[in-house]
């Protein structure tokens, strides 16, 4: 480093807001949390992220045994599935019509397999009462 363009004296440290009086302690800017203060957060000046490490995954799936909403999910494909079969010997256009849905409604909640029978069974009944029966 050059001798010759080197200042003997030091800069003060930057002050962000508060009071350079001697006789008076100094404040605390207002972006700053102090007791008679309460920042948000669009006041403050800073950055924040998270960051996901190899130690934070570690592969395993978070299951929650949530037996009740599981058994709700599966009674409405049930349901569905039991009007579906009913429109076969009763009403099959209505019937029919209303299993395939309550089947939709069924596979929206995560009982995709009993909704899918169910709207498969809907189907079926509608086009054997639509397209078959008539002609037997």
């Amino acid at each position: 480093m050059d001798d010759y363009n080197r200042k003997d004296d030091v800069e003060d440290a930057p002050n962000h807001g508060g009071t350079l009086d001697e006789d008076i302690e100094p404040n605390a800017p207002k972006n700053f949390d102090s007791p008679g203060y309460i920042a948000t957060y669009s006041n403050r000046d800073e950055e924040t992220a998270a960051e996901l490490t190899a130690d934070d995954y570690r592969g395993e799936r978070v299951s929650t045994d949530d037996d009740v909403g599981a058994q709700a999910n599966t009674a409405v494909g049930w349901i569905a599935l039991a009007l579906s079969i009913a429109s076969f010997f009763w009403l099959p256009i209505i019937l029919g019509g209303a299993g395939i849905i309550v089947g939709f409604v069924a596979r929206n909640r995560d009982a995709e397999t009993l909704g899918n029978i169910a709207i498969a069974a809907g189907v079926i009944s509608i086009l054997i009462t639509l397209f078959i029966v008539p002609f037997v």
